[in-house]
């Protein structure tokens, strides 16, 4: 099964822990970053889709995707 996760978080050192993390996990980059202003926080945020393939699974709506 593939499976996809879009990372978001402030324009800072956490976001990209939160990449890099995810990248040491197994999951790989798909697309391009995204990067915008949250009137709310009024802070840039950024984003990133990630993409993983899981052997011997099966996708069920239920699944915890972060912990694949």
């Amino acid at each position: 099964m593939k499976v996809y996760r879009f990372l978001t978080g402030p324009d800072d050192a956490s976001f990209c822990h939160k990449v890099t993390l995810a990248l040491n996990q197994g999951w790989a980059l798909h697309g391009s970053p995204t990067y915008g202003y949250n009137a709310d926080t009024q802070q840039m945020q950024c984003g990133q889709a990630v993409v993983k393939e899981v052997e011997g699974k099966e996708y069920h709506p239920d699944i915890k995707l972060s912990e694949q």
